[in-house]
């Protein structure tokens, strides 16, 4: 199957790929079909490609890679849009986006949505997005070991 991404050209991809949202990513609900790409010689930023509109690409990144763990707990409608039977199949990703209030332009800080992860059912390729009305934060001390919890309030 061959799609157009204006990010990433023209590609050709395997149909048994597609990760559906059911319903949409908030903000998109009328995009429920996408593709995970990666750069081979970049493991950290992967790219989230609307199939339905070539203009629409996320960066998404696994939250582990800046220490953020979610311990998540899913509703029974979130498991069942999922169709999870394993909670091992479910993989999470964050949205990446640049901070446009950068101090410096020339190196622009990208930030991540902690408070929006993407849930997938890697098995099944289905995803949603959940947001988060609280984050508890975890903060662990190095030198000491110990663990200090702090609340965000919202």
């Amino acid at each position: 199957m061959k799609i157009k991404s204006s990010l990433l050209g023209e590609q050709v991809i395997d149909p048994s790929s597609i990760i559906h949202f059911p319903n949409g990513i908030p903000g998109f609900e009328d995009q429920t079909r996408f593709k995970l790409f990666h750069q081979e010689n970049n493991p950290i930023i992967f790219w989230l490609q609307s199939l339905d509109d070539e203009l629409l690409t996320f960066s998404v990144a696994s939250p582990a890679l800046f220490n953020i763990n979610y311990n998540l707990t899913l509703s029974d409608k979130e498991e069942q849009i999922l169709a999870l039977d394993n909670a091992e199949d479910i993989v999470v990703l964050i949205l990446l986006h640049k901070d446009e209030d950068s101090q410096s332009p020339q190196q622009p800080t990208i930030k991540g949505s902690i408070k929006a992860p993407l849930i997938i059912n890697s098995a099944k390729r289905i995803g949603l997005q959940k947001v988060l009305s609280n984050v508890e934060q975890s903060i662990t001390l190095v030198e000491t070991g110990n663990e200090i919890d702090v609340s965000e309030g919202v």
